[in-house]
């Protein structure tokens, strides 16, 4: 399953030129091309999935045993300090391109990267309501 559109789709499949780390039958890993540190990777599927709603359970799963394989093997070859794992769901949170993918971001102590978001403060009644929204 692929879209013909879709930049992502050409790239996990070879159409397209990359600096690939990684590839199997279901996925190719390739180094981002605007990296926020040195060793900023992308974990592609090689079908298309608009984003982790639509992605089958096997495929998320197989994405985060990838993500942790490739994890420990930057903490050993890169040196990096530690490691975040990005997966963005639609553009107001922060999605570019709609096809799943997650972000390998090594982190170096001093490297200025800052992924944060604004902390709010809810009441526990608050936070209570959220939750019974969520499960009830």
């Amino acid at each position: 399953m692929r879209d013909e559109q879709c930049i992502f789709c050409k790239i996990a499949n070879g159409e397209i030129p990359s600096k690939t780390i990684y590839e199997d039958e279901d996925f190719r890993v390739i180094l981002d091309l605007e990296p926020a540190a040195k060793g900023h990777s992308l974990i592609l599927p090689k079908n298309h999935y608009r984003n982790l709603l639509e992605l089958p359970d096997e495929t998320a799963a197989n994405a985060i045993v990838l993500a942790k394989k490739l994890a420990i093997q930057m903490k050993d070859k890169l040196k990096c300090d530690g490691l975040n794992v990005v997966q963005n769901n639609e553009e107001v949170a922060g999605q570019t391109v709609f096809h799943f993918h997650m972000h390998l971001i090594p982190r170096y102590k001093d490297d200025n990267q800052k992924i944060d978001w604004e902390k709010s403060k809810p009441s526990q009644e608050e936070l209570e309501a959220i939750k019974n929204e969520i499960i009830g």
